[in-house]
């Protein structure tokens, strides 16, 4: 067996340990909450989550996934249309579209499969996609997925003149598809969905929405972006995810007409090729949908809660990036320096993740804190105060 490619890979993450951009995992030995036990460390706050809601380890939950374990078993040990689909999975999927008012949802083993599946199955010859230049990679991907006859383009960001640009040039396309994420995950901030429904609507083209940063975050009752902007029956298709403010696990969904969920049960290689969620994941899914819609509250006293600590972190002299987001990053500078950051946060006990290149662009590196409803103000106090004492 050759030699060459080992060496190659092992000399390239030699370079990465010596220049200090490593990414090590760390052990966490006990469940997700806002405080958790690292390594055999006790009382450590985690920052880094994307456990919005603080359901990851609800009582409630756990007890939905336990009994869906003993009741359906470990797995549907098949993909859906073969024999892996359970009226679990059914029950889900209702409670998906009626908490994003479609007609119909179909759920897929993450995010990324429903976004890199999703394209593909729907577009046409000559359909013309118009994707934000920050969305996530999935979207990214699941974009270059689609045939070489659909014609993908990018517009900057958030760049409403720059998008109604490539709008008027594509008018005659058969289908013009508008592609973003409700929140951007690297950068905190919103898309400004009301403007990119208004020109949808303008220049007749469809919004597909990844709103899996905002959904249990955003709006009145936690619905999301476009509840926040009063959009929720303007957009044609949401895509999100399960493991995030939800807090099953993991799982993701396309919710939108049923034309469209139809087309991806036929079409739609992830769907096709991968097990169904394991029905305690579903179950879970059901579970804290069911919480949400009992709680609108939640959402907006985590809104308040983000605000707080932004408006915190600028009256110690730090510089947060603006947004209504539940993510709050601080940029630092070099790759090296985020880590070197997060390092000593995590010597006083804050746990939060500093992100260099690739993830963003050179010369961009941060940390970036995620708040949950499950923070208690006095932990977001002493985090913006550590930050502080670790940059000085």
């Amino acid at each position: 067996m050759s030699q060459a490619l080992l060496t190659r890979l092992s000399h390239a993450l030699e370079d990465a340990e010596e220049n200090g951009t490593y990414k090590h995992l760390k052990s966490i030995e006990g469940p997700i909450g806002a405080e958790i036990q690292l390594e055999g460390r006790k009382h450590i706050s985690l920052l880094s989550s994307n456990d919005y809601l603080g359901l990851a380890n609800h009582p409630v939950v756990v007890e939905a996934a336990r009994d869906a374990l003993l009741k359906y078993g470990a797995s549907t040990a098949s993909v859906r249309f073969i024999c892996g689909t359970q009226d679990i999975h059914q029950k889900l999927e209702t409670s998906l579209a009626e908490l994003h008012g479609t007609e119909a949802s179909l759920t897929y083993s993450s995010c990324w499969s429903a976004n890199t599946g999703l394209f593909a199955a729907i577009c046409g010859e000559g359909d013309v996609i118009l994707s934000d230049e920050l969305n996530h990679a999935s979207l990214i991907d699941g974009i270059r997925a689609t045939a070489k006859s659909v014609v993908r383009k990018v517009y900057k960001h958030s760049d409403m003149s720059d998008l109604e640009r490539q709008l008027k040039e594509h008018q005659t396309a058969p289908v013009r598809l508008i592609v973003t994420d409700g929140v951007f995950s690297m950068e905190g901030d919103i898309a400004p969905l009301d403007k990119i429904v208004e020109l949808a609507t303008q220049y007749d083209a469809l919004v597909i929405l990844d709103d899996s940063h905002g959904l249990g975050v955003l709006g009145e009752t936690g619905r999301g972006v476009a509840e926040h902007f009063g959009v929720m029956n303007k957009i044609d298709i949401f895509t999100g995810t399960l493991g995030k403010a939800l807090a099953a696990g993991t799982g993701g969904f396309v919710a939108g007409p049923k034309a469209i969920t139809e087309t991806l049960i036929q079409k739609s290689r992830p769907h096709l090729f991968s097990n169904a969620l394991p029905p305690s994941v579903a179950a879970a899914g059901c579970k804290s949908i069911e919480l949400l819609r009992e709680h609108p509250e939640w959402a907006k006293e985590l809104q308040e809660k983000a605000l707080w600590f932004r408006n915190h972190l600028r009256s110690l002299g730090l510089n947060p990036l603006d947004g209504d987001s539940a993510i709050v990053p601080v940029i630092l500078g070099e790759t090296a320096t985020a880590i070197r950051i997060a390092k000593a946060m995590l010597e006083k006990g804050v746990f939060v993740t500093g992100f260099g290149f690739p993830v963003v662009p050179e010369g961009e590196a941060r940390l970036r804190f995620q708040i949950s409803h499950a923070h208690e103000k006095s932990r977001l106090l002493y985090a913006a105060e550590s930050l502080k004492t670790c940059l000085s």
